[in-house]
């Protein structure tokens, strides 16, 4: 039955991915989608900044477009997963290593966060596109303190049944991608996820009777593999997305002759569409926005911590409005949708609103169990080079709601 599930979900993902561009012709100059924005006549607090302090910069050379724009972004916010506040910090550098008209703006973010007690983490992420883009290299290494609810799987427990769930978290993935056709690039990567000091809150609780799953419920987890990934990317700034589309297939095999605790493997399939309500005016923000992604293990063996879970997603911006790991199953399958518009005409202002749903296997078949958000927010142009907004949202669920801050766009 599982794997009929998986099967139909698969095949309606696979609907979504654009095969066609098989049939295209590689090149060194990237076509229609990769425009270069005009900005000049856009605001950002920079230039807000610039004002209020008289600050005027001398004439910068162009160094092949080798120019870095920075972001940060200090602010006091709720970490997801029952940890309270927390001070966070998002740094974000990104440049062009290449032309512009034929290079994607490559990204490197750091986001340290500290709750001011048993909680912290240092995750560093980055996507770096050489020259001409004729390779993408991706990168995300963290080290989490990490107490986190959970509440089994599937979505048979309600709110309060939740248990705390503490363990320490090192991950290490890194992945080389070359580009076989114009927009599609294939390549491998090394995974790696070692979940240690696993321990409920509660002495009283025991993980693996209270989950009803017995691999990765001990006190560690080792996983460690290699990975075939494939990337279809129209956008030209994944920070903030343009008209495009955007497709991501990832198989994960960890074998014990690795490292890994038992043999497991994993899919994720991953697709977004970004469609411009007004074409005619490209600088001004007017987009409609989808994104699709299902995730499945593939074996029995799966370590707990690793399986499939709602706001677990690479980057961690799934599920706004529902608590973070809520939702865990053997597949699950998510859908999301947003309308981002410019409230001001210099872009310095802007709005969002947005709604999901997710569905996880686990107690019940997948697509019996979907679980609805919604929520809106507002934008606020930080740096116009990178198109960087910093973005706060407001989210609610069932039982739950939550207000985030991040630096560019949830997708």
């Amino acid at each position: 039955m599982q794997h009929k599930i998986c099967l139909k979900a698969l095949s309606f993902a696979f609907l979504l991915f654009p095969l066609g561009v098989l049939a295209q012709n590689a090149g060194d100059i990237l076509p229609q989608n990769n425009v270069v924005l005009d900005t000049a006549r856009q605001t950002d607090l920079i230039d807000i900044g610039k004002s209020i302090f008289h600050i005027r910069p001398g004439k910068i050379r162009d160094q092949k477009g080798k120019k870095v724009f920075f972001s940060i972004l200090p602010i006091g916010g709720t970490v997801p997963g029952g940890a309270g506040r927390a001070l966070i910090t998002s740094t974000s550098a990104a440049m062009y290593l290449g032309p512009k008209k034929t290079t994607n703006i490559s990204t490197a973010t750091f986001t340290p966060y500290w709750n001011f007690g048993s909680r912290f983490g240092l995750p560093i992420r980055s996507s770096i596109w050489l020259p001409d883009n004729t390779w993408l290299i991706q990168g995300d290494t963290r080290f989490l303190v990490y107490p986190q609810y959970t509440w089994g799987l599937g979505t048979s427990r309600h709110e309060q049944e939740k248990t705390l769930l503490d363990y320490k978290y090192i991950r290490f993935y890194q992945n080389a991608l070359k580009r076989v056709k114009p927009y599609l690039y294939a390549g491998f990567g090394y995974n790696l996820d070692y979940h240690f000091n696993i321990k409920p809150e509660d002495d009283n609780v025991n993980l693996e009777q209270y989950t009803g799953y017995k691999y990765g419920t001990g006190s560690n987890s080792f996983s460690s593999g290699i990975s075939l990934n494939v990337v279809y990317d129209t956008r030209n700034n994944e920070i903030n997305p343009m008209p495009g589309m955007y497709g991501n297939l990832v198989y994960r095999l960890n074998p014990t002759i690795l490292g890994s605790n038992n043999n497991w493997s994993s899919l994720y399939l991953d697709v977004r569409k970004y469609i411009a309500m007004n074409p005619e005016k490209p600088n001004q923000q007017n987009t409609l926005a989808f994104w699709s992604y299902f995730w499945t293990a593939l074996s029995s063996k799966t370590p707990y911590l690793d399986l499939p879970s709602v706001g677990w997603d690479p980057y961690n911006r799934s599920g706004r409005g529902i608590d973070q790991n809520r939702y865990r199953g053997r597949s699950l399958f998510y859908l999301e949708s947003e309308y981002r518009r410019d409230i001001t005409r210099n872009g310095l202002l802007g709005f969002v609103v947005f709604t999901n749903v997710n569905t996880v296997s686990g107690s019940g078949s997948l697509f019996s169990s979907w679980r609805p958000a919604a929520g809106t927010g507002l934008r606020i142009k930080f740096n116009k080079g990178s198109g960087t907004n910093i973005g706060i949202d407001y989210a609610a669920s069932k039982g739950y709601n939550s207000v985030m801050f991040n630096l560019g766009e949830a997708f």
